[in-house]
């Protein structure tokens, strides 16, 4: 685990600046910054209080063979994501998004991996993979008192912040061509707890809303 979050670490500039061609690049710095360092503390944080939610992190064989689709599907567009942003950013330069924004769009990451961290605090069972283990129940506390899948909602809201963040507006189209993706491993999801998780079904009747509140 150290060394997967200590890599983490490392690499994450080497591809910023990679994609900036230089390390003159503040907007890399800080959303290393923003993306690092609250990552570490979390992780720091869940060794002492949850280690077993880490532990479930660390997985990544999804058992489902759609699911292993969706996220062969998902790094594909992650990876053609990370390249529109290298191009932009080669094309137009790296001051081409206007500081406030940038500063912005690092708060609303920042904030996207709070929710995420609250995820982390009221569902130690959110696996990295879609799975339902023995003794798992249904967590209707916290954020899941509002939405069925608040992680995914703070991980969109990183997501899509992210190329304003690093500079690049030409890359925000591209990068929300995963929303659909997501939506579909949210439906996969469901179909998965529905059939495995008792009292999912009863859930989903009382909290209405899979993603955005009064939207889906």
């Amino acid at each position: 685990m150290i060394i997967r979050f200590g890599l983490s670490a490392f690499v994450v500039p080497v591809i910023l600046f990679a994609l900036a061609g230089t390390l003159h690049y503040w907007q890399g710095w800080l959303y290393w910054a923003v993306l690092i360092l609250p990552m570490l503390a979390a992780v720091g944080y869940l060794l002492r209080a949850d280690p077993q939610l880490l532990e479930r992190r660390m997985k990544s064989h999804e058992k489902e063979p759609e699911q292993r689709t969706i996220i062969l599907l998902g790094s594909a567009v992650f990876v053609a994501d990370f390249l529109a942003i290298a191009i932009d950013l080669r094309m137009h330069g790296l001051n081409q998004v206007p500081p406030s924004l940038v500063l912005a769009a690092d708060a609303a990451v920042f904030l996207g991996y709070g929710l995420i961290f609250w995820v982390f605090k009221e569902n130690s069972y959110a696996s990295r993979t879609i799975e339902v283990v023995k003794g798992q129940k249904v967590i209707t506390s916290g954020p899941y008192s509002i939405i069925r899948h608040p992680m995914y909602l703070g991980f969109l809201v990183m997501y899509l912040l992210t190329p304003i963040a690093l500079g690049s507006w030409w890359a925000v189209p591209v990068f929300a061509l995963y929303i659909p993706i997501l939506v579909w491993r949210i439906y996969s999801e469901e179909k998965v707890l529905l059939r495995d998780l008792p009292g999912y079904n009863e859930y989903c009747q009382k909290r209405r809303y899979r993603l955005l509140p009064l939207i889906w």
